[in-house]
């Protein structure tokens, strides 16, 4: 039984399901600073979030088992799969019903929220439903999984966080999503390196394979980049409150993962300890974040 559920747990990915709550807090901040605070609504945002998460997870797995790459993929820890299905730990026809179940308690939790916001989440569910269906089955294929993850897991969450507390759309909220979208495209894209070969192999087309690792360790070391820039010019422009400047204290690590990266671009064990700098990166930049919008809600 501990087995079977350690299992499952992995096939969800459990482990990177914080991001889900990082950018549902980040979302929340951001109305708490413009007003707005609904802790009900942030609870049930934060679960709806997580299992749609859950199940663009699952299928990612199930999929990447159907398709052969799991058995192509060369193990780290912060990509190729997680093993599960290939070991023969669980039933795939159950993982992807799992999947299912999964999105359909999701979508269940955004229909409430379209009635809540009198259908404005519509564009923003709408998309979300068509990264979490078509990700790995066209999208990564077509040099659109980069941006959607970026928007699915990153912009389009803390926005819509946003929408369901102020049940409006916001410019300035807007702007302060996009870091979030580019460090999740990022989180994606570097975790791409290691699996170059093997996802040409299975038919996948992204920008590290489109690029090669050589020029991609420049775009990925852009983005990283953008990120502060855009966190610095937003603050002092006044559309980030001046405590989102909280978010540069992640600069050494993310100057870390780039470093790195630009080193040791095409040597896969050498360049794990930059697609862990990043994950911090990605993590706890949007956390400091979503403190900075609260110390300045509490101003």
């Amino acid at each position: 039984m501990k087995k079977s559920l350690k299992a499952w747990f992995a096939v969800a990915r459990v482990n990177f399901l914080p991001l889900s709550i990082i950018l549902v807090f980040l979302g929340t901040a951001i109305a708490f600073y413009d007003g707005f605070l609904n802790i009900p609504r942030a609870i049930l945002a934060l679960v709806g979030l997580v299992l749609l998460h859950m199940s663009v997870n699952v299928f990612n797995e199930y999929f990447d088992y159907k398709s052969g790459l799991d058995f192509k993929t060369a193990k780290t820890p912060f990509s190729g799969g997680s093993g599960t299905l290939p070991a023969g730990l669980l039933d795939p026809k159950k993982v992807y019903i799992f999947g299912i179940e999964c999105f359909l308690l999701g979508a269940s939790i955004g229909a409430i929220f379209l009635l809540i916001t009198k259908l404005l989440l519509v564009p923003i569910i709408v998309l979300g439903a068509i990264f979490i269906l078509f990700y790995t089955t066209h999208l990564v294929k077509w040099l659109l999984g980069e941006l959607a993850a970026g928007m699915g897991l990153g912009l389009l969450p803390v926005l819509g966080s946003y929408v369901v507390q102020a049940e409006s759309y916001s410019l300035k909220a807007l702007i302060a999503s996009v870091p979030s979208g580019i460090l999740v495209f990022n989180l994606l894209f570097l975790n791409e390196f290691p699996d170059l070969e093997a996802d040409k192999e299975v038919g996948r087309k992204n920008l590290v394979i489109l690029l090669g690792r050589r020029k991609a360790r420049w775009v990925y070391s852009f983005l990283t980049i953008l990120t502060y820039l855009w966190i610095v010019f937003a603050s002092l422009f006044g559309i980030m409150p001046l405590p989102s400047l909280l978010g540069l204290l992640t600069v050494p690590m993310g100057f870390k993962a780039i470093k790195i990266t630009i080193e040791n671009y095409d040597e896969r064990d050498r360049l794990i300890p930059a697609l862990g700098a990043n994950v911090v990166v990605v993590l706890v930049t949007q956390l400091l974040l979503g403190i900075g919008y609260s110390i300045g809600a509490l101003l």
